[in-house]
């Protein structure tokens, strides 16, 4: 490899470690505030026992955006909330909810109180919207009594996929050499959330260009494999070859919760190129 090639590829990988960096100041950033809420709550709750319930379960300062307060004892009767689970205040909600949750409930009732704040990952619907989205929470037993404060993680729908990949697809028709590099240094707007854009040259059947994996350029995407050993480059070139546009479901990591979750890939032909994003099911 040429010195200057060499120079590229270095700013291309710093690019994208401050990019991944980026995801990770966010991420921090809810966590501090969902914890600094928790804190105050706690500190509120300390002062006022149960009457808090009452300031927890308005929209006032317990409510930040889409985090607020919310509390169930350890029989599962929910007792406070700031949000649209403030429908379910009085009524046992351990058993309505989803697997993932009864489990983060379940867990949270094992952890002996004095031990601190908790976490935990699930599924929630987000108000704002009105979808079911991953959500983590951080708790803290005090008696009978669990208090706790979440925050949506970062999950881009269909359409935004849909949306990037036509425009993705557009900008290489319309000049691909600017596309690609745009693609592997993270500009342009190709990076959105858990939504990125990766580009195949379907003649040899090598990355040009992933949104969040240089070390994948000029490898062959035929060869590509989930996380399980499972084939993913293969059946996609297949299911290519007689069609211009495509779908495709499968397993990969998701950049932002770092998680190996399913994906579900649109996918289209630019002359010679395969274009793809995929969104991450909720």
């Amino acid at each position: 490899m040429r010195f200057a090639q060499k120079i590229a590829l270095l700013g291309w990988l710093l690019v994208v470690c401050l990019g991944q960096a980026q995801a990770a100041g966010k991420a921090e950033a809810e966590d501090k505030a969902a914890l600094a809420l928790l804190e105050k709550a706690l500190a509120y709750y300390h002062d006022n026992g149960d009457k808090a319930f009452a300031a927890f379960s308005r929209q006032g300062e317990f409510v930040v955006k889409d985090m607020y307060v919310f509390v169930v004892d350890t029989k599962g009767i929910m007792l406070a909330s700031g949000g649209p689970s403030s429908a379910l205040i009085g009524r046992d909600v351990s058993e309505v909810l989803g697997p993932d949750l009864q489990k983060a409930f379940k867990n949270a009732l094992l952890v002996p109180e004095g031990n601190g704040i908790q976490q935990a990952d699930y599924r929630w619907q987000n108000w704002s919207d009105g979808r079911v989205e991953r959500k983590h929470v951080f708790y803290q037993r005090i008696g009978e009594r669990i208090l706790a404060v979440g925050y949506y993680l970062p999950r881009a729908s269909a359409e935004q996929a849909k949306v990037l990949l036509d425009k993705a697809a557009a900008d290489l028709g319309k000049d691909e050499k600017a596309t690609i590099k745009a693609i592997n240094s993270l500009q342009g707007g190709f990076l959105q959330d858990d939504l990125y854009v990766f580009v195949v040259d379907l003649d040899s059947q090598r990355y040009l260009a992933h949104g969040t994996n240089l070390r994948l350029i000029n490898t062959d995407f035929g060869r590509i494999q989930d996380p399980d050993g499972k084939p993913v480059g293969e059946p996609i070139l297949a299911l290519m070859a007689g069609q211009d546009q495509g779908e495709y479901d499968y397993r990969w990591k998701n950049p932002v919760t770092g998680k190996v979750e399913d994906k579900h890939a649109y996918l289209k032909k630019v002359g010679n190129r395969l274009v793809a994003v995929g969104y991450y099911s909720p």
